[in-house]
Formats: C-alpha cells, sequence, structure tokens
C-alpha cells in the first residue's frame, strides 16, 4: 500500500472538510509515494511514541492530535516541534492526523464514545453537515442519578479518576456528550435543554457559573475522553485498509499515556 492510498481511506473515513476552522488534518510529515507496510496507532506524536515506531519499524504514525497545529517558523532541534519532525524525517516515517474532522463525522470518535457510554444519539450541537459535528445530545428516555451515571462513566471507560460539578442525587434526563475539550460548548448545550455534560479540560470559572445555573458536568479528562475511542475507531480504519491491502499491520501504540498523574 503507498501512503497515498492510506491517505484517500481516512479521507473518506474523516473527510478533511468536516474539520474545524482552526485545525489542521492530515499528512503532517512525509511522502505519498512511499509504501507502507505498519501502521501505529497513537493519540499524540510524542518522542516516546517516535521511538516507539523506530524500534518497530513502522512506516507510518496514525495520530488524532496533529503535531502541526500552525506553520512554523523554522525547524530545528532548538524546538520540541522541530527535534520531532527531524526525527521522523531521519527515520522515514510518515506521520497522518485526524482531528476534529474525525470527531465530527457520522460513527466518529464522538458518536463512538456515546455509544460505549451506552447511549444513543439525538442530536448534533453544532452542526458541520447534515449528519456531522461537534458534540451529542442524548436523551436518556428516563431519568438517573448523576452518581450513576459516574459510576458507569468509570466502568464503561476503565477510568480510575474523574471530576464532576453537581448534586450526586440529582436527576438527570438529557445528556450532552463532547469528546475532548468541550467547555466552549458548555452554553449551546445547555440552551439545547441537558441537565449534564460530559467532556474533559473544563476550568474553574466555567464549572463554577454553570454549576451555579443548575448544570452539571463530568469532566473525564481529555485523555480519557479520546484515547479509548480512538482505539476503538481505528478498528474501522484497519478493516478498511485490509479490504485492499490485507498485509499491512495495525499496532496500538503502548506509550500513548496521560500526561497527568493522580496522587
Amino acid at each position: 500500500m503507498l501512503l497515498n492510498d492510506f491517505i484517500k481511506i481516512m479521507e473518506e473515513i474523516a473527510p478533511p472538510s468536516l474539520k474545524e476552522d482552526f485545525d489542521n488534518v492530515g499528512l503532517m510529515v512525509g511522502d505519498r509515494k512511499k509504501e507502507v507496510s505498519k501502521v501505529l496507532v497513537a493519540l499524540d506524536c510524542t518522542k516516546e511514541v517516535i521511538k516507539e515506531a523506530e524500534e518497530l519499524n513502522v512506516d507510518l504514525i496514525l495520530t488524532h492530535h496533529p503535531l502541526i497545529f500552525k506553520k512554523p517558523s523554522s525547524i530545528t532541534t532548538d524546538t520540541l516541534l522541530g527535534s520531532k519532525i527531524i526525527e521522523l524525517i531521519k527515520n522515514d516515517i510518515n506521520l497522518y492526523s485526524a482531528h476534529t474532522n474525525w470527531d465530527s463525522v457520522k460513527n466518529g470518535i464522538n458518536d463512538t464514545i456515546v455509544e460505549v457510554l451506552g447511549m444513543k444519539s439525538k442530536k448534533i450541537i453544532d452542526k458541520v453537515s447534515d449528519d456531522a459535528g461537534i458534540g451529542r445530545i442524548v436523551d436518556l428516555g428516563g431519568k438517573s442519578t448523576l452518581k450513576d451515571i459516574i459510576n458507569k462513566t468509570k466502568t464503561a471507560l476503565k477510568a480510575k479518576n474523574l471530576r464532576y460539578v453537581g448534586d450526586l442525587d440529582s436527576e438527570i434526563s438529557k445528556v450532552a456528550v463532547i469528546n475532548g475539550s468541550g467547555q466552549s460548548y458548555l452554553e449551546a448545550a445547555r440552551r439545547l435543554g441537558a441537565d449534564l455534560v460530559i467532556t474533559g479540560d473544563t476550568t474553574y470559572h466555567f464549572a463554577s457559573d454553570y454549576k451555579e445555573m443548575g448544570m452539571s458536568i463530568i469532566d473525564i479528562g481529555h485523555f480519557n475522553s479520546e484515547w479509548p475511542i480512538l482505539i476503538e475507531v481505528s478498528k474501522t480504519v484497519e478493516k478498511r485498509v485490509k479490504e485492499k491491502y490485507e498485509d499491512v499491520e495495525f499496532i496500538i501504540s503502548s506509550k500513548s499515556e496521560d500526561p497527568y498523574n493522580f496522587n
């Protein structure tokens, strides 16, 4: 399989046109004519992931978070970004990223986290197209307590720790689910009637304000909201690739880890 063949498959699964305006997706580093026989799936292109790719003789790293968000003014070993790009090129390792386009697309990361949590999507919070966009609204079809949803969320995502805002005994009937950093969608979720938002990366003042407005929040952390889900959605990529190129090997990174420790 050529890298360009892989890119065509990925663009069918997660069309770049669905990305948010601030985002940068697609081929970060590489040669479209390069042959690919091993793909390493990771959340971020960290130095440890690059080292892992080198040791495994990987041709391509597929990440969710783009290594390059903004055009760098230079590429040198003086910066972390520059040193990573140089290391990838030196070792002939390609890098492809699908970010908010993979979040938004139907059956992508946001839809999949809803399914993993045992829920069903009813509405998109911020539409990019008729069936794609950021955030999902779930009608539970009844009432559940915040405590019950917290326990189910921890079990589903195998999460040891999470933060929450609200009364554990409060009744929840409508939930907004936004993978990654979703606090900028809290107001839209509230206006759509959500009693609870499940997301990552909320900050103090947002949490405080929305608590006062009567909304509950479960902050599962950025990593927990995406890495287990990325593993699931990457299975679709592997299946699509192997329909045409059965010898291509997919490897789930053992070096993708939450930068936070908890004590």
